[in-house]
């Protein structure tokens, strides 16, 4: 059995090793995304998947009519001034701090009495007209991403993650009061699989100090994956070297010592080092669609044992004048509230909606809603049993809980003065939806100015999605085998060192 281990954890471990270093890099960084906000890197640089071409990778989530000639369109691109003909732009992110995911947009919203909010990755903001810039409430939040703004009269309703705030409108001047949504009917304390699984991936399921032990983890795994690489080597060279009568003293202690602690370091952790690459493995396509739906019971005392039932699982809110409610989208479905009660009822009938969460909720005609989300874009009518495939003009047949990726990864909708809706689609960019006009190009300064994040580009890497322009569609293979083979290297050193060592 020792020439099987040898065998598993030699060749393999050589081959991952390489891989598991830009794995640790990157996932380090992601873990500690607010702390690289401010760092940018250039889509110039980088593979023309990830360069702005007709508004695409989640350029623009949506936009908002001032008047007759001033349109704001927003997403990760910010927040940008218009003409009525989407062709002259200006900046309008004065205010936010530098760095694209300071400026990575989710709503805009204009009040009844003409204050301007908006709600992003890193806070909430409303926008001064005596300063000309985006100013950011100081709000009592642990989840500081907002995702959605709506107006009820005068009263201003904004939601974060966890949160619904409520407050009267005035500009930069409101005050808001914190709200926790009441718990659903039949509800039960449980998590989906997959965020747990992400959060022991990440460590996040025990806070900051999870976090840090995660992140030491990564330098381990680094530390691992060098003296490894040092190990497979030195023999060979020192051979070379002493056949050529050179000294090799050095080389010979540095290669004993990363022995020693490559398998002391190996034997300490391996346990923790197996689920840490076991959980990554289902964090993407296609074991992610083995976990996509199912759920669990919170892990007792961690980050996911909340008391708010709604505790990183709000993601849109609109209100219904005609119903007089609420109409909530959460990671769980969408459900309905009375704006008084705040109670949410689950509809019956639920639209498709990726795991990966919505990203389009509009108001269409009579009652029903454009829904969007990786699934696709579905009209979707709470009191009717058909959901009609928007995109593709045809009524959708399938599991109303949608595919993780379908057709269409729908990421924002533009509507122009005249009623003309373009869908967003990450790939694709700008869509045209049943007429033929195609929408205007990215103009020069808003491409100059849109970088891709430090934190966005090493999720792309991390995911394996950056591989894609070498390795075609199989790059969808990349972090699953990568993390089956780190598994087995990992267990197979274990047991060699047991093997030769105990």
């Amino acid at each position: 059995m020792g020439k099987l281990y040898k065998k598993l954890h030699k060749w393999p471990g050589l081959i991952i090793a390489f891989l598991l270093l830009y794995f640790s890099i990157t996932g380090i960084i992601m873990n500690h995304r607010e702390f690289f906000s401010g760092i940018d890197i250039s889509r110039n640089n980088l593979p023309k998947e990830f360069r702005y071409q007709n508004w695409n990778n989640s350029a623009v989530k949506g936009n908002l009519i001032l008047n007759a000639d001033s349109i704001l369109v927003y997403g990760n691109i910010g927040v940008w001034l218009t003409d009525s003909n989407f062709t002259d732009y200006s900046s309008f992110n004065y205010g936010f701090p530098n760095g694209s995911d300071n400026r990575k947009v989710f709503d805009l919203y204009q009040s009844n009495d003409g204050n301007l909010y908006t709600a992003t990755q890193f806070g909430l903001f409303a926008f001064s007209k005596e300063k000309k810039q985006w100013i950011k409430f100081e709000l009592d939040v642990d989840i500081k991403r907002f995702v959605a703004i709506e107006c009820v009269n005068d009263t201003l309703y904004v939601l974060n993650r966890s949160y619904l705030f409520k407050g009267k409108s005035e500009g930069i001047n409101t005050q808001f009061e914190k709200i926790e949504l009441k718990q659903p009917r039949d509800y039960k304390n449980e998590v989906s699989l997959f965020e747990t699984m992400w959060q022991i991936h990440s460590g996040e399921i025990f806070g900051i100090p999870g976090k840090l032990f995660v992140d030491a983890l990564g330098v381990i795994t680094i530390f691992l994956s060098l003296t490894g690489i040092i190990y497979f080597f030195f023999p060979g060279w020192i051979k070379r070297r002493k056949k050529k009568s050179k000294k090799v003293t050095s080389i010979v202690k540095t290669n004993r010592w990363s022995l020693k602690w490559h398998n002391k370091t190996g034997a300490w952790l391996f346990v923790c080092l197996i689920v840490l690459f076991f959980t990554g493995m289902f964090l993407r396509p296609p074991l992610l669609i083995a976990i996509a739906y199912s759920k669990v019971s919170p892990v007792k005392y961690s980050h996911l044992d909340q008391p708010n039932p709604w505790y990183d699982k709000l993601r849109d809110i609109k209100f219904d004048s005609e119903r007089n409610e609420f109409l909530l989208a959460t990671s769980e479905g969408i459900f309905y509230m009375d704006k008084d009660r705040l109670a949410p009822i689950a509809f019956k009938i639920q639209p498709p909606v990726s795991v990966m969460g919505i990203n389009v909720l509009e108001p269409f005609n009579d009652g029903a809603y454009i829904i969007g989300s990786f699934s696709g874009l579905f009209l979707w009518h709470p009191a009717h049993p058909e959901i009609y495939n928007y995109a593709q003009g045809k009524l959708h047949v399938g599991n109303t809980t949608g595919r993780p990726i379908g057709d269409f990864k729908v990421t924002g909708l533009v509507t122009d003065l005249v009623g003309k809706q373009y869908m967003i689609d990450y790939d694709k960019g700008a869509v045209p939806l049943y007429h033929e006009m195609k929408f205007p190009e990215m103009p020069n300064n808003i491409l100059k100015e849109s970088k891709m994040s430090l934190w966005n580009l090493s999720l792309e890497i991390h995911t394996g999605r950056f591989f894609r322009f070498l390795l075609g569609d199989f790059y969808i293979l990349l972090v699953p085998l990568s993390g089956l083979v780190s598994v087995m290297v990992v267990l197979s050193g274990y047991l060699l060192w047991r093997k030769k060592f105990r």
